[in-house]
């Protein structure tokens, strides 16, 4: 059962689904549909407890929702913040406890204008956030693969971003500008990393639970996690800290013990600037013409061709 975005009259639909998998809410349910894959609600159940529910929006989401699974069992207890802890797991309903804290940043889901739940110049924030970022890439990529994750090498993650720049290219189209600065930058050897780290793989500040004290002490939404380029996890930063936030952050990272190697800054900039490749991929797999519409426009296809 996919419950659709609508009025009010979901948040009996969410509840029903909530008893149907022996969760009671007694509490308001409070809906999210900001998520591209998941309606999320919040409610509380008998015991006071606070639950998180994430409804897939469609059947698709499932395989991904799978793997978001072997991902958390593998990062139990070895990361120094906290991840969501799964107690409902079906195709129709995931729901677990609530997390302590608040997400960095949140969206107002009728304006979808952000509010920021730190100060983004918390040097708190950046170390225990980076902390967090060299905990997960040093865990060890064999052991990612025996719990079950996609697995690239350094080879396999260039030529994944190749295959999925011709696909684009070939069903969507690419602007000339564009398509020849990701040709360079998939050509430019030293910008691409020699090493492959387990990652989240969408790693934004709204997935990002803070204190009171701005210290990072939770990640949200490991669907998209694999063993894959790092720079992937570090875009979103750069996109809502600039540069100068982004250079803190790797300082903290390398103190840390996180990898690095000569080329990361231009190589964060450029996934970065190639993420409506990411978005095409996306709205290819949902067929909606609004985003395809969208990302038409990210990609500098003009008058519906390419």
């Amino acid at each position: 059962m996919l419950i659709p975005a609508g009025t009010d009259s979901d948040k009996e639909a969410v509840a029903a689904l909530a008893r149907r998998h022996g969760l009671t809410p007694i509490g308001e349910i409070e809906l999210n549909d900001l998520g591209l894959d998941f309606r999320a609600a919040f409610t509380t159940d008998e015991d006071d407890t606070d639950w998180v529910l994430r409804i897939p929006r469609r059947p698709d989401v499932w395989p991904r929702a799978e793997n978001e699974a072997r991902v958390l069992a593998l990062l139990k207890g070895r990361l120094p913040v906290e991840v969501p802890d799964w107690r409902i797991v079906t195709p129709e309903l995931i729901a677990y406890p609530r997390l302590a804290g608040t997400t960095a940043v949140t969206v107002d889901p009728a304006t979808k204008e952000p509010t920021w739940n730190i100060d983004k110049d918390n040097p708190a924030f950046v170390a225990s956030f980076a902390r967090t970022l060299a905990a997960l890439h040093g865990i060890d990529p064999a052991e990612a693969a025996a719990a079950g994750l996609p697995v690239s090498s350094p080879e396999e993650a260039r030529r994944a971003f190749a295959a999925d720049l011709d696909r684009v290219k070939r069903e969507i189209g690419i602007g000339d500008s564009l398509w020849h600065r990701w040709r360079t930058w998939l050509d430019d050897d030293a910008s691409w990393p020699p090493f492959t780290t387990l990652v989240h793989g969408d790693l934004h500040v709204g997935h990002v639970l803070v204190n009171e004290t701005s210290h990072a002490t939770g990640v949200l939404d490991w669907t998209e996690a694999e063993v894959s380029d790092p720079a992937i996890d570090f875009i979103f930063h750069l996109m809502g800290f600039g540069e100068p936030g982004l250079e803190r952050l790797l300082n903290e990272y390398e103190a840390a013990g996180g990898r690095t190697w000569p080329g990361i800054r231009r190589h964060i900039g450029e996934r970065l600037a190639a993420f409506p490749i990411k978005y095409a991929l996306f709205a290819l797999l949902s067929g909606a013409d609004e985003h395809l519409a969208a990302v038409r426009t990210q990609l500098g296809v003009d008058g519906g061709s390419a």
